[in-house]
């Protein structure tokens, strides 16, 4: 895979940085599955994805530039990375909607949509953990 340097910065991390992060997607799930309120498990969800892609990257030698758009190639590796397309069309849709609600007009979620987006989450963490 091509790293887009304007994105990305090789560097070496150490075992416990790692888990660090792992630790961290984790506790943003542990969040999303235990809120009552839909905003709060899709903002929670939507945060353990992205930290679960900053993981992998962390993996894989790479750290992100946070900078406009680095929520997109976040997703956009992880898809790759995962071998999971759906991981880039779910996780775009979350971006987008997260935007929307954030920059724009208030954005309501179904109780069903809710618990589509964790299950996929849940799954994308698990599948994660599995790949070397």
């Amino acid at each position: 895979m091509i790293f887009d340097r304007n994105f990305f910065i090789k560097q070496r991390f150490k075992p416990e940085e790692l888990e660090k992060y792992k630790k961290s997607a984790l506790r943003n799930l542990g969040i999303a599955r235990s809120g009552r309120e839909p905003e709060v498990i899709f903002h929670f969800a939507y945060m353990a994805l992205i930290k679960t892609g900053i993981y992998c990257l962390a993996k894989a030698g790479y750290r992100i530039k946070a900078k406009p758009g680095h929520h997109q190639k976040i997703i956009e590796y992880l898809s790759k990375a995962l071998d999971t397309e759906d991981i880039a069309i779910i996780g775009d849709k979350m971006r987008k909607d997260r935007n929307l609600d954030m920059y724009g007009a208030e954005t309501e979620y179904s109780d069903r949509e809710i618990q589509e987006y964790l299950k996929f989450i849940e799954t994308v963490y698990e599948k994660a953990q599995r790949e070397k």
